[in-house]
C-alpha cells in the first residue's frame, strides 16, 4: 500500500480549491513510463475526493492497459467499495475520437462517449472513469482530440477531475489535452538518472498551451538535486 497522504495534502495546498461554481481538470503526466504518475493521480484523487464539495473525478487516460480501478479496488478500506458502473459521459462526448466509426447492430454510429464508464466510491465522493477498449474490434483505434467540448462539461459535474496521462515516451495524450486543461502537474521519479527528458517535456507543454503547475518528485530523497537540474526553483 501507497499512502502519500501528507505529500498529496501539499499538492492541494499548492494548487488551491477549484474555483466556486466551476470545475477544473489536472492533468498528471510523466516523461517516461515508470516514474509513479498513476500512483500520484490516484493518492490526489483521494485526498481531494474527501475534502472538496462536489464529486471527484480519476479518468485514466491508458486505453492500452488501464488500471486505475483495479488499483482502487485492491484497497477497499482506503477507498471503499467499488460501485456499479455507469456512463462516464452524460451526452455522448469524449476526448478521442474512434476510427473507423462506432455503430451499434443495425449499423447506426454511435458517439465515442458510449466507451466511457465510471465506477463510484468513497461514498460516491469519487469516480474512476475508463475508456472501454475492449467493446473495440481489432480494426478499431482511438485518437485523443484538443476540442473541450468533454472536459468542459465535466466542469460542470465535478469539483476536480483528475487526468491519469500515459508518459510521454509512449502516448501523446498530455501534449493533445494541455491547451484544453487548466493545470498540469508533471511527476518526476527522484532517483532519474537524465533531466533532460523531463526539461524537454516541461517545453513540450508548454508550447501546447498548458499551464504548468510545478513538478511533483516521487521517491523524495533526491529530489532536491532534482529541482536545481531542471531549473524550476
Amino acid at each position: 500500500m501507497v499512502d502519500l497522504t501528507t505529500e498529496m495534502a501539499a499538492l492541494w495546498g499548492a494548487l488551491g480549491p477549484a474555483r466556486a461554481g466551476r470545475g477544473r481538470v489536472l492533468l498528471f503526466v510523466a516523461a517516461r513510463s515508470g516514474e509513479g504518475t498513476s500512483t500520484v493521480a490516484r493518492e490526489f484523487a483521494r485526498l481531494a475526493a474527501v475534502r472538496a464539495r462536489k464529486p471527484v473525478w480519476l479518468v485514466d487516460g491508458d486505453v492500452r492497459e488501464p488500471r486505475q480501478q483495479a488499483e482502487v479496488a485492491a484497497e477497499p478500506d482506503r477507498f471503499g467499495a467499488l460501485g456499479r458502473e455507469a456512463s462516464a459521459s452524460p451526452d455522448g462526448s469524449a476526448f478521442f475520437a474512434i476510427h473507423p466509426r462506432l455503430k451499434d447492430r443495425e449499423g447506426k454510429p454511435l458517439p465515442p462517449g458510449r466507451l466511457l464508464t465510471a465506477r463510484p466510491c468513497l461514498g460516491g465522493r469519487l469516480w474512476v472513469a475508463r475508456v472501454r477498449t475492449d467493446r473495440l474490434s481489432p480494426s478499431h483505434r482511438l485518437e485523443a482530440v484538443s476540442a473541450p467540448g468533454y472536459w468542459n462539461l465535466m466542469r460542470g459535474h465535478a469539483d476536480t477531475v483528475v487526468v491519469d496521462c500515459p508518459a510521454a515516451d509512449r502516448s501523446d495524450l498530455a501534449l493533445t489535452l494541455a491547451g484544453t486543461a487548466d493545470q498540469v502537474v508533471q511527476i518526476v521519479s527522484a532517483d532519474a538518472s537524465e533531466a533532460n527528458d523531463h526539461a524537454l517535456l516541461r517545453a513540450e507543454l508548454e508550447a501546447a498551451g498548458a499551464r504548468m503547475a510545478g513538478l511533483v518528485f516521487n521517491r523524495a530523497p533526491e529530489a532536491p538535486r532534482l529541482l536545481r537540474r531542471l531549473g524550476a526553483a
